[in-house]
């Protein structure tokens, strides 16, 4: 893919007997978010390791912004270009915040002109710059996590690889620091992000790629997936009696569009050919002199596309529902 910063052709590396990754075939492209979802112990993170060069596939290929991180000649110029968050950050704790980017700043060779605005303006983008003069020892999780993000930026790298960024984090600034990462395309960056929490995939990726056992199990947009794995439709319909539900429901059996129509007291609960049919369907009902009071369609969510996708194949619209 022309456009992609990653690219994961056929990668298949082994520990002993144990196939951590098989297979695996994926494009990360620019300037958007790339979400691994998957359990622990799915291949995510020893991904992650490949695209850094920190480990060499045992078989395929892997691209990051157009060359091989494993390549002894090119691969530190490839990872200069890379800002990093690992699972398990580290951090000089007896250190100031400011030390610590200063530090990282050197590692990653920042011009020594430049790199005290660098630091300013990281530590700003996460909202730490009114504590850098604290030792990291004295920081919050939130604000450790805040601290790793900012040192990940210090060298304006075009490729962020995040892993688990929002581990031990509370909602409120596992939320912030989301809004930030989202930030970060806005910028240019691209990102490749690891996580196990299926509400930060859904509010934050533009590419889904679902893992388990090192290999893929569904790849797309949230939509697209969606659509992939949830073609049918369940409606809810309130009527305003229970014989109005009866008839509502012997008007949709004889609908094309509709595939089962049960009622139950005031409700029907239907499942339609797709959410297209929705609007149809209403006015098939209100045509029927049905008092429509309600019409509430199931709108798949991530959790359902996730546990659906660990299936070998896609569920049943029984299973759906």
């Amino acid at each position: 893919m022309e456009t992609a910063a990653v690219n994961l052709s056929d990668v298949s590396l082994s520990f002993g007997d144990v196939a951590a990754i098989d297979r695996l075939t994926f494009a990360a492209p620019k300037e958007k978010i790339t979400v691994l979802l998957g359990p622990n112990g799915a291949g995510k993170t020893t991904a992650m390791r490949l695209i850094t060069g920190a480990l060499a596939p045992s078989g395929g290929s892997v691209q990051v912004l157009g060359e091989n991180p494993a390549d002894p000649r090119v691969g530190d110029r490839v990872r200069a270009n890379i800002g990093i968050v690992p699972a398990k950050p580290a951090l000089y704790e007896r250190a100031t915040g400011w030390e610590n980017l200063r530090y990282a700043a050197d590692i990653y060779r920042v011009a020594p002109d430049e790199r005290d605005d660098r630091i300013r303006e990281a530590a700003q983008r996460f909202d730490i710059d009114h504590v850098l003069k604290k030792r990291a020892g004295e920081y919050s999780t939130g604000m450790k996590t805040r601290l790793v993000l900012a040192r990940s930026i210090l060298h304006s790298p075009n490729l962020l690889l995040y892993d688990e960024p929002t581990s031990g984090l509370d909602p409120e600034s596992s939320k912030a620091v989301l809004e930030l990462i989202r930030e970060m395309t806005g910028d240019g960056k691209t990102v490749l992000m690891c996580t196990h929490l299926l509400v930060e995939a859904e509010d934050l990726a533009d590419q889904i790629i679902v893992m388990n056992h090192g290999q893929i199990r569904a790849e797309g947009t949230k939509d697209a997936l969606i659509e992939q794995y949830f073609s049918e439709v369940a409606v809810g319909v309130e009527t305003g009696s229970e014989k109005q539900a009866a008839t509502a429901a012997a008007i949709a059996r004889d609908a094309e569009y509709v595939l089962n129509a049960t009622s139950s007291g005031c409700a029907v609960a239907l499942t339609v050919t797709s959410v297209d049919a929705v609007p149809l369907l209403v006015r098939a009902l209100v045509r029927g002199d049905v008092d429509v009071c309600s019409v509430t369609p199931h709108a798949p969510t991530l959790e359902d596309l996730y546990f659906a996708s660990q299936q070998d194949t896609p569920p049943s619209s029984e299973v759906r529902r």
